[in-house]
């Protein structure tokens, strides 16, 4: 089957993507797991105009992982696509999951096009309740401090509608076991709960939980602004601020402040922490990573374990 008539669907699909304007990114990047949903992004990019490579990052975690890269390779070429494979080495040990994802980002370039779905946003949303992500977590994945700088232009299809493209379009998608282990908690959110509390709301939740995400990110932007006008390092700009602001203020220069970004983002705890420096009740306080926020005559400083500022 040619590429042009390969999917009827895909066509209808178009219209609910959010590819960028090839004015302004002629050349873009694919990441390309090889499942369905990446493999689906192929195609509706070639559809959209898309004119750029496609990478598959192969983590080396599962034998025989890089003979996934053989069926990228083949629908890239197949669609139009230069085809890029990179390995990286993912240790075994806690997090790996979570391990993982940072050594893909960390091997594609920024503004990579990725095939995130509806169904991922909606799962993202419940896994940072359970994390305790307040607001920014209630806005799912989005380009933000600290995250990684993508594209999502498959975020408004739903998961079956990738898994329907790459059907009529002739390609096999890799079927990764690691995504039906229970081990997994995104695995345990995708195939318990999301059925669990469609059926308690006698709905389908993932378009609510995404609407909400949308919703919630507009907030975020807001408040980001807002706290971008705060100097986090002066203790008197920050008492001033509301309390929200301040915080949010303070997380982001944390995270600003942390080489690589690797570290979990400043907990509540930390945060509130960090705010009794800012008020006089304490001269300084111990973060994770061994961190340490003093003030000094009225400013404040992040430090490192061997007392350098950050």
């Amino acid at each position: 089957m040619t590429p042009t008539g390969a999917a009827a669907t895909a066509h209808r699909l178009l219209d609910r993507c959010s590819f960028p304007d090839p004015t302004e990114d002629p050349h873009p990047a694919l990441a390309v797991s090889g499942g369905p949903d990446s493999m689906a992004l192929v195609v509706l990019a070639h559809l959209a105009g898309v004119r750029g490579r496609v990478i598959h990052v192969d983590h080396g975690i599962r034998p025989g992982s890089s003979d996934e890269g053989l069926a990228v390779a083949d629908a890239a070429t197949r669609f139009g696509f230069e085809f890029e494979q990179v390995t990286v080495r993912v240790p075994p040990g806690p997090d790996l999951e979570a391990r993982a994802r940072k050594a893909r980002y960390r091997a594609l370039p920024d503004g990579v096009l990725t095939g995130h779905t509806m169904d991922d946003q909606a799962e993202t949303v419940l896994l940072n309740i359970l994390r305790g992500g307040a607001l920014d977590g209630l806005a799912g994945m989005r380009a933000g401090p600290g995250r990684p700088p993508v594209g999502r232009p498959l975020i408004g299809l739903r998961r079956s509608e990738t898994v329907e493209v790459c059907r009529e379009a002739g390609l096999s998608p890799v079927l990764d076991p690691s995504n039906v282990d229970p081990r997994f908690r995104r695995n345990r959110v995708r195939a318990e709960l999301i059925p669990l509390l469609s059926t308690i709301a006698e709905r389908d939740v993932v378009p609510v939980l995404a609407r909400q995400a949308e919703v919630a990110a507009e907030d975020v932007q807001l408040l980001d602004r807002l706290a971008g006008e705060i100097d986090p390092t002066d203790a008197r700009s920050l008492s001033r601020a509301p309390a929200p602001l301040a915080r949010r203020a303070l997380r982001a220069w944390i995270r600003r402040s942390t080489p690589g970004g690797e570290l979990h983002p400043p907990s509540w705890a930390e945060i509130s922490r960090v705010l009794e420096v800012v008020t006089g009740d304490r001269r300084a306080c111990e973060l994770s990573g061994g961190r340490r926020v003093q003030r000094s005559r009225g400013r404040l400083s992040v430090l490192d374990r061997s007392g350098e500022r950050l």
